[in-house]
């Protein structure tokens, strides 16, 4: 060797996977927000955490994230990772539906919220009118990245608290790029005399996003279709990251945040037949970023600060979350929430978020507000951020006494189509076959969600209406995010037969309830699919056979009404003959139900039973 190793470029990476391979199982069992431990872990492992205790020790500097700036760069992709996949889960005409929400209470918060901070920070602190309004501008902002997975993982994002919170924090992230030029614009006192010259300079901003719009809209769609046509995984990531990286860098650069570029092209790839496998694909990405901005933002907590003046620090963080709380809280009775509802809402949106840091950054860069003022502001914050997961715990409490199927049934219209197959049936394999079992369910009226691996195909019959997705049908995440866990039936037509005996096997063990009809390619391969946990297999030459069975006995003169007795009765004579027994079928039904409970058991955060635990 040439030279030593030298292993000190690596460190933040290796203690970033060390610490998300031992913290989030470890809180998951605990039953406890992944979140927040990401956020303990990095204010142990960051400079001011055992940072600072390496200063005497040098051996724990191996354990320390030092780089921070460079951590926090990587960091950032994490927010814009989310709202990608939030703009996926939406489309133009569901954001449209919920305009009330967006531009009423989003703006409402955003505005009430600014001004009452104003004028307690102009108070307590005596600022000026400029320097107050950016305090209190930042102050008013909420924590997209950590509201929407806790709401997520609580499973309440579709719930009308949810809905709601969503929506203010949409609202926010919309309200960056003018706080960021109203920063500039109070700093210049050149620019303060010349509004026309400030809209000139804002104007560019605009023309940028107008222009993202329209070319994702042109461009998105022919690019995939290309992509998929390669049947190749990676090119297929690549060309993800490129999308959600290259929307997000083109909105910074028109000076808006790179999360609403990421934002804006996920609603416009959530209208395409791409959206199912970019959600499976994307995904890991997301929840390791994540994962490092929770890092990032608990690495920035100076303990030693608040050790050295706990009661203004915790004083202003505590005051922080009852001022928001007590200003959309009324808000949202205004526009027509339930009082339990309000009230959630406002728990959640009372801390401080990520925004805060950049536009107390940039206000203290332009001079527009002071060093320290600005520091103890972003520590409030910090410390605020800490307290969401018990915030939302808190205001799940408040709204839990509702009746679940009258909650499920408010704000039901902005749900996000992750129940795409709610009530319907789901065709795997729209050919020929597929295609005709879609026209029969059309006859009785049956809604249906289809998907194929043919881009070709699913493109024109995109094209035609159909709802329709590409991907790869034999993946749990796949399945599980076109809806299978709501859907009402499932056929699959597919014709590879090792593609149908996997997807008939995932889609038993999720669901051992869910009626499968699947095609079978003979005798052998349709017994294979019932012990699997199809409900019906249908070989095709059997079905060959019978059709061709009931031609000759009407054309040689036979009763039709006869004809069609035969062949029902041959057909479940074949049917019999394929099925397990009783006995296999009721003892295979029992053990895949008992497995399915207790998974369920440990989705919700409940134990079983010993009962149960010994019956599986």
């Amino acid at each position: 060797m040439t030279g030593s190793f030298q292993w000190g470029g690596y460190r933040e990476a290796l203690l970033f996977l060390g610490t998300a391979g031992v913290v989030a199982p470890l809180f998951h069992r605990l039953h406890v927000s992944p979140i927040l431990g990401f956020l303990l872990a990095g204010a142990l492992l960051g400079p001011f955490g055992l940072g600072r205790l390496a200063e005497d020790n040098q051996w724990l500097s191996a354990f320390t994230l030092s780089d921070m700036e460079g951590v926090g760069k990587i960091a950032d992709f994490g927010l814009v990772f989310l709202l990608f996949m939030i703009g996926l889960e939406l489309s133009w005409e569901r954001l449209a539906r919920m305009r009330l929400l967006v531009f009423g209470l989003g703006l409402a918060q955003v505005a009430v919220s600014t001004a009452v901070l104003s004028a307690i920070a102009g108070l307590a602190f005596g600022l000026a009118t400029a320097p107050a309004i950016l305090v209190g501008a930042a102050l008013a902002m909420s924590s997209t990245a950590i509201v929407i997975p806790i709401l997520a993982e609580r499973r309440r994002l579709n719930r009308a608290a949810g809905r709601a919170a969503f929506s203010v924090l949409l609202l926010q992230d919309l309200m960056v790029a003018p706080l960021l030029f109203l920063i500039s614009f109070l700093s210049d006192a050149e620019a303060g005399r010349e509004t026309l010259t400030a809209f000139w300079a804002f104007l560019p901003a605009l023309v940028a996003l107008a222009s993202l719009i329209v070319g994702g809209r042109l461009l998105l769609r022919p690019l995939f279709r290309l992509v998929a046509a390669a049947q190749s995984t990676e090119l297929f990531m690549a060309a993800c990251l490129l999308v959600i990286i290259g929307s997000g860098v083109a909105s910074a650069v028109g000076g808006f945040s790179m999360g609403l570029g990421a934002f804006i092209a996920g609603l416009l790839l959530a209208e395409t037949e791409f959206r199912r496998e970019i959600e499976v694909t994307i995904e890991p990405f997301k929840g390791l970023l994540l994962g490092l901005f929770f890092v990032s933002i608990g690495a920035g907590l100076d303990v030693g600060l608040v050790a050295r003046d706990p009661g203004k620090i915790i004083l202003a963080a505590v005051g922080l979350i009852a001022v928001k709380t007590a200003v959309v809280a009324p808000l949202g009775l205004v526009f027509r929430l339930r009082p339990p509802v309000a009230i959630e809402t406002a728990l959640l949106l009372a801390p401080g978020g990520e925004f805060a840091f950049i536009l107390v950054t940039a206000a203290v860069g332009a001079n527009a507000l002071p060093r320290e003022l600005g520091a103890d502001a972003m520590l409030a914050v910090t410390l605020t951020m800490f307290a969401v997961p018990a915030l939302a715990r808190l205001g799940e409490w408040i709204d839990h006494g509702r009746r679940r199927q009258d909650i499920e049934a408010e704000f039901s219209h902005l749900a996000p189509d992750s129940e795409v197959a709610a009530g319907r049936v789901l065709i795997v394999g729209y050919g020929r076959v597929g295609a005709l079992i879609g026209d029969m369910l059309k006859r009785h009226d049956i809604p249906f969600v289809a998907v194929d691996s043919s881009v070709t195909l699913v493109a024109a019959r995109r094209d035609e209406g159909e709802q329709i997705y590409w991907g790869n049908a034999t993946r749990r995440e796949f399945l599980l995010r076109c809806g299978v866990a709501q859907a009402r039936a499932l056929v699959v037509t597919v014709e590879n037969p090792k593609a149908t005996e996997e997807i008939v096997r995932l889609v038993h063990e999720e669901r051992a309830d869910l009626t499968i009809v699947a095609r079978a390619r003979d005798a052998r391969h349709a017994t294979h699919l019932y012990a699997l946990g199809a409900s019906d297999a249908i070989p095709e030459t059997i079905e060959a056979s019978l059709q061709l069975a009931e031609t000759v006995l009407v054309d040689i003169g036979v009763p039709m009404g006869y004809v069609i007795a035969s062949i029902h009765e041959k057909r479940d004579e074949f049917r019999k003959l394929l099925q397990p027994t009783d006995e296999d079928a009721r003892r295979r039904r029992a053990d895949r139900a008992s497995t399915r409970l207790l998974e369920m058991k440990k989705r919700r955060g409940s134990r079983p039973t010993p009962q149960e635990s010994k019956e599986s």
